[in-house]
């Protein structure tokens, strides 16, 4: 990579580091992981920075990358490990800390596919057709995949959605 294509690489990872590395945490639910999903990312991205550069529009696809890796990640590591129940203890600063908890909890236990549609549409306040790009899914998928991830994620959290919505 020449000099000028790593400062620009530099460039764009002091700029979207913080937000890749918050949206690769509402994925995971795990500070630890999250991180390390990011260095992932951040290494493909590096290795491809040529030609990622020529796309006119870099966020939606380093953001697809990130998705496509979480999704790869997941699988292999529902093989190999047992999820717990137990919330992992994270700082919160937000008011309603134990809402946050709750719902990463309960979003946790919905598969990986219809936690990055959610993350995106609610989290990231995202719209179909961005969602739809940033995932490579057409807007149908997108819209099918929130509708199922919102059902499971109800289902997930049964009575509590009335507390947390009236809250």
């Amino acid at each position: 990579m020449r000099k000028a294509q790593e400062r620009e690489f530099d460039e764009f990872v002091l700029a979207r580091q913080q937000r890749l590395l918050r949206t690769a945490y509402l994925l995971c639910g795990d500070w630890h992981l999250a991180e390390d999903l990011t260095q992932n990312v951040l290494a493909k991205v590096y290795m491809a920075w040529g030609r990622i550069q020529r796309v006119d529009n870099v966020d939606p696809y380093v953001h697809r990358i990130l998705f496509r890796t979480y999704i790869d990640t997941y699988r292999r590591r529902r093989k190999r490990e047992i999820l717990s129940a137990a919330v992992p203890e994270v700082a919160d600063r937000a008011d309603n800390g134990e809402v946050r908890m709750t719902l990463l909890a309960a979003l946790a236990q919905v598969p990986p596919r219809y936690r990055a549609v959610l993350v995106l549409r609610f989290w990231e306040d995202r719209s179909i057709p961005e969602t739809a790009e940033a995932l490579g899914i057409t807007a149908g998928s997108v819209k099918s995949h929130t509708h199922r991830g919102l059902h499971q994620l109800r289902t997930v959290l049964g009575d509590q959605v009335r507390e947390l919505v009236t809250g």
